[in-house]
């Protein structure tokens, strides 16, 4: 499988934004099984060779939209701005993550769809799920972490957490209650000094 295009014009990351939000919205409301790529570029106004040029396939194309909630998440959440002095980092990774989670689990169908597009037999020819939220979420925990010698593994150690706690939430192994509280242990444990 071929690596996906990356916009180089401001028309073109609109594009891949509309296709973003269109396979959102479809995975939403039909979930990953029925959403078909030519659904997708239909309801995006983009020619289905267009969609494919930017996700190469169905997976890609769901984890993709996982990385853009992520990025949508924190960016209402001032994600880019500096850690304040007086904030307290520790509190501020729990309460982002379990933030993060509520969001994503707002909608169980889009949640399960790129829950399962992470999980599927093309797993090698994508993105790993882990590599795209640190790359969506890391920068964020990195640098409430800043202080730590050790923040990138303390920030993956994060990330694996978080993961693992959002499908056991998505899937009702554990109740959100329960996951937000171990969310908030996990912080506590590894983001503390």
């Amino acid at each position: 499988m071929r690596s996906p295009a990356a916009p180089t014009s401001a028309r073109q990351a609109a594009r891949r934004v509309r296709i973003l939000c269109a396979a959102s919205d479809l995975g939403a409301r039909d979930g990953l099984v029925d959403v078909q790529m030519h659904d997708v570029a239909r309801e995006a106004g983009v020619a289905i060779a267009t969609l494919y040029r930017y996700f190469p396939s169905k997976p890609f194309l769901f984890l993709a939209v996982l990385e853009w909630h992520i990025e949508q998440f924190l960016g209402g959440r001032d994600g880019g701005a500096p850690v304040s002095a007086d904030a307290d980092p520790v509190a501020e990774v729990a309460e982002t993550l379990v933030a993060l989670s509520g969001r994503l689990l707002g909608n169980r169908l889009l949640a399960s769809a790129v829950a399962l597009s992470s999980f599927t037999e093309y797993a090698s020819a994508v993105p790993s799920r882990i590599d795209i939220v640190e790359r969506a979420l890391g920068q964020r925990l990195l640098r409430l972490l800043e202080d730590h010698a050790d923040a990138r593994s303390r920030v993956r150690l994060l990330v694996y957490t978080w993961w693992g706690l959002f499908v056991a939430m998505l899937t009702e192994e554990i109740s959100t209650e329960r996951g937000e509280a171990d969310l908030r242990l996990a912080a506590r444990l590894i983001a503390a000094t």
